[in-house]
C-alpha cells in the first residue's frame, strides 16, 4: 500500500517539477516516471521497516 502510495505521489512530484522547469509533454513524463521509480523504491524500504517493526 505503501508503495503505490508512493508511486503516484513520485509522478505527480515528477510531472510538477517538469513543468516548473518549462519542459515538454515528454520531458514531464520523463521525469514523472524517474520520480515514480525512485519514490517507489524509498516507499519498499518503508514497507519493509513498517512490516519488521509490527
Amino acid at each position: 500500500m505503501i508503495v503505490i502510495a508512493a508511486i503516484v505521489i513520485g509522478a505527480l512530484l515528477g510531472w510538477r517539477r517538469a513543468a516548473a522547469l518549462g519542459g515538454n509533454r515528454r520531458d514531464r513524463a520523463q521525469y514523472a516516471a524517474a520520480f515514480a521509480l525512485a519514490f517507489a523504491v524509498i516507499g519498499l524500504f518503508a514497507t519493509v521497516i513498517v512490516d519488521r517493526m509490527v
